[in-house]
């Protein structure tokens, strides 16, 4: 799942192009500003294309696998360079026309001009390079489409991409920074340019639900009539850091979230009876306050200006409350595609124990516990176990039960305590699961571990800790929470050596 991700790219790892990319030689054959003629043979994890000219490696920006471009060198490396794409020689087939205005300048979405199945067929690819490339894992063929194929075939099936029938204005929430135009000074708010903290002023997101532009809109215009100031990272000064829009897709509900760098919101009696009269969906408005010096959107104090702390929203017929700073994933339609994945991966019958790490506010959990016996949720984030269990209580699910802590540090007490889980499902953050839970896992030995990624590199590396410890790994499926990026979200099946044919 996407917990706390950017919209943008992670950093880079060069090796993992997912592209067959070849080791370059130590001595660069190209000197910068030099212009070169160059074949593309893949994607970078961050949506670059990955050229080769000469031997040597070249990282552009825009370019699209089985493309021939001409570019000029920007940056020159020991093993690899940067340049910029200036001509199409030979264009792909999966090219498209970005439908977005600011596309080019936004880095909210990395691959507007790489037509949709195209996008879900590289999605699979990537997550299949990672297996191979980081987990040394065997992956059947793509026609291998079930697991007594991959028993046959001895490797991992990993299935097609699924995608969306409608990519578009599928996000429930919008997070943007507010600033100030470099042309008129006026309040502006919007994404960041490519690899840059400049913000793109944006009226209209193709990918966000348009209740949360219509947000975007009304919170510039009164905070511009209101001469609200924006934050400035440069010198700490200024009122307005972010706005944050959420729309229940089901109920209908809105939540305006107004982070501010100070405790006392200006005219905030004013904001309210603005936002109020200009957007009539609105169930509850919040103010976040963040007096850090700091990239990270929240800070720890949060206050209700009008209305409830929660808005609703249902998932697959079950009902969550959502506060300001809950998790929740972005895209409903294609989380309950995730999670119906991951409960069949479970192979629930109605009386297994399952432990769901990482277990959020509950979404997982209670999908689960459906159908299961019993559900024990663990997440270090003590706001979000009260939120599970309000969700479990909304409900009526007294199946599932949860607690505040370290998966790595309660889930080896619940075994003291005699809890011993038939199912361990784990959706850890980017940075993959921590060790020591891998090592509880491999030591309460489940007979299932269902894996839901949102980094196929770190699963990958996981994923061999796990078959190191006695598992393997049978089915993968890539789901596309995120369509138009590079981001990539995988269900994985895992059983125990010993019971793998039970």
């Amino acid at each position: 799942m996407n917990k706390g991700r950017s919209r943008g790219g992670k950093g880079r790892s060069r090796g993992a192009a997912g592209s067959g990319a070849a080791a370059a030689p130590v001595d660069a054959p190209f000197q910068k500003n030099e212009e070169v003629t160059v074949d593309i043979i893949g994607l970078t994890h961050d949506g670059e294309g990955v050229g080769r000219a000469e031997g040597f490696t070249l990282f552009i920006q825009g370019a699209l696998p089985g493309e021939r471009v001409r570019a000029k060198v920007m940056k020159v490396k020991k093993q690899y360079g940067y340049a910029r794409l200036e001509e199409l020689v030979q264009a792909s087939p999966s090219r498209i026309e970005a439908p977005c205005d600011i596309y080019k300048e936004c880095g909210g979405c990395q691959l507007q001009h790489f037509d949709y199945p195209a996008q879900l067929e590289w999605k699979r690819q990537h997550v299949v390079d990672n297996l191979v490339r980081i987990g040394k894992l065997s992956v059947a063929s793509e026609g291998a489409a079930a697991a007594n194929e991959e028993q046959a075939s001895g490797g991992i099936v990993v299935h097609p991409t699924i995608g969306m029938v409608e990519p578009w204005r599928y996000r429930n929430k919008a997070s943007v920074p507010i600033g100030t135009s470099a042309q008129d000074g006026k309040l502006i708010a919007g994404f960041y340019a490519r690899g840059s903290h400049r913000i793109i002023d944006m009226d209209d997101c193709l990918i966000e639900h348009e209740d949360n532009d219509e947000v975007i809109r009304v919170v510039k215009r009164i905070g511009r009539e209101l001469g609200a100031t924006p934050y400035d990272e440069a010198s700490g000064r200024g009122v307005l850091r972010h706005v944050m829009a959420r729309t229940g897709v089901i109920t209908g509900e809105m939540m305006v979230v107004l982070v501010t760098n100070v405790k006392k919101l200006p005219a905030a009696e004013e904001w309210v009876k603005r936002i109020r009269a200009e957007l009539p969906n609105v169930k509850s408005i919040v103010q976040n306050v963040n007096e850090r010096n700091t990239n990270v959107i929240f800070g720890d104090e949060t206050r209700v200006l009008w209305g409830s702390e929660v808005i609703y929203d249902e998932l697959d017929g079950i009902r969550f409350a959502i506060s300001a700073r809950s998790f929740y994933q972005v895209n409903p339609m294609q989380t309950a595609q995730l999670y119906h994945k991951a409960v069949e991966y479970a192979g629930l019958t109605g009386t297994e124990t399952v432990i769901d790490a990482y277990c959020g506010i509950g979404t997982i959990s209670l999908f689960l516990a459906r159908q299961a016996g019993r559900v024990y949720g663990v997440e270090i984030v003590p706001e979000a176990i009260e939120d599970a269990a309000r969700n479990a209580a909304l409900n009526s699910i007294t199946n599932a039960s949860f607690e505040a802590g370290p998966a790595e540090v309660v889930i080896p007490r619940w075994r003291k305590e005699g809890i011993t889980a038939d199912v361990i499902v784990v959706d850890p953050p980017r940075k993959g699961c921590d060790p020591a839970l891998l090592e509880t896992i491999l030591a309460m030995k489940p007979e299932r571990v269902v894996y839901v990624s949102c980094n196929p590199s770190t699963l990958a590396r996981d994923l061999r800790v796990l078959e190191d410890g006695g598992y393997r790994t049978v089915e993968v499926v890539p789901v596309d929470m995120f369509p138009w990026t590079v981001h990539v979200e995988s269900v994985v099946g895992m059983r125990r050596v010993d019971v793998t044919n039970n």
